[in-house]
């Protein structure tokens, strides 16, 4: 019975302990003067020229990572979407490059698995102050998809799943501050 007792009182006192250091939220790290955003329209500035390798042009691709970006935003909720003229901040971003590197191949060196990456740039102002609160160069959303066998898919298919992904990391940039 006594063992039982210490093993109660241990228990407690670690399940206590570890809700005490727990450092989650789902509170804004903003500024609570933040509440609005705008998202601009992207840019889209992909190169489909370059390096002379087989570069695929996605009709839209800029409004698809806008319309992603401000779903993820609706999604959140910490900041509501509104008109540039009523909003706090403003996202503005450029499209600057859409990667595909071959991650796996069958033993035939035939790629069996790529990773595609649609990476931006980014900078959030503060309009009502007129300052740039962050900027960042190079930002990226990435998805993996096979070519062949029982999980393939299509390149636009993962291209979609890297536009969710890249929303939720500029959500989270956003909010967050990491």
């Amino acid at each position: 019975m006594k063992l039982f007792l210490s093993f109660r009182f241990w228990f407690i006192t670690a399940v206590l302990f570890g809700m005490a250091g727990c450092g989650y939220t789902t509170q804004s790290a903003l500024p609570a003067r933040l509440k609005t955003i705008f998202v601009e329209p992207f840019i889209n500035s992909i190169d489909y020229t370059a390096d002379g390798d087989r570069q695929i042009y996605f009709p839209l691709l800029e409004v698809k990572v806008r319309n992603a970006v401000i779903d993820r935003f609706l999604f959140d909720g910490n900041l509501r979407v509104t008109e540039k003229d009523q909003a706090d901040l403003v996202l503005s971003g450029e499209l600057v490059r859409y990667e595909r590197y071959a991650l796996r191949y069958t033993d035939n060196d035939d790629v069996q698995e790529y990773r595609v990456h649609v990476i931006v740039n980014l900078v959030m102002k503060d309009r009502r102050h007129n300052e740039v609160l962050w900027e960042e160069s190079g930002f990226a959303g990435e998805a993996t998809y096979f070519v062949s066998g029982a999980l393939a898919t299509t390149e636009s298919s993962a291209l979609e799943e890297a536009t969710v992904d890249l929303a939720r990391r500029v959500v989270e940039r956003t909010i967050e501050n990491w």
